[in-house]
């Protein structure tokens, strides 16, 4: 039971730190105006980011229809629109993996009988 233990606790620190990590990235974000830089949330689709021209070109004239490019970022090029998009997509990217970070061993621990009554509530 000890090795289980050893493995429940760094399931869930390495949530914690994941979760500081997210705090740090989206505190960079904010601080860049990059927020809102993706105004889509595709789930599975949106885990890939543009790659041809023709793609980043429709990322950035979506951006372009929004209040943020607007009012804060009207006149930015490609290049600016490159730099936030990646700090907003960084951001979205590290909460899908946060997710399946603390899912997939959660559902494993979970029917394995692992975890107590208290930490399934808890979690």
């Amino acid at each position: 039971m000890a090795k289980v233990d050893n493995y429940i606790k760094i399931w869930l620190w390495s949530g914690i730190l994941l979760i500081v990590l997210m705090i740090v990235v989206g505190g960079i974000t904010r601080l860049t105006g990059s927020g809102l830089s993706i105004v889509e949330w595709n789930v599975i689709s949106g885990t890939i980011p543009p790659i041809t021209d023709a793609q980043w070109q429709h990322a950035f004239d979506q951006y372009k229809q929004f209040p943020q490019y607007q009012k804060l970022n009207h006149g930015m090029d490609m290049a600016q629109f490159k730099q936030i998009f990646f700090w907003e997509y960084l951001h979205r990217l590290l909460g899908r993996f946060i997710g399946l970070v603390f899912l997939l061993p959660f559902i494993f621990f979970y029917f394995k009988r692992k975890l107590s009554k208290p930490l399934i509530k808890n979690c």
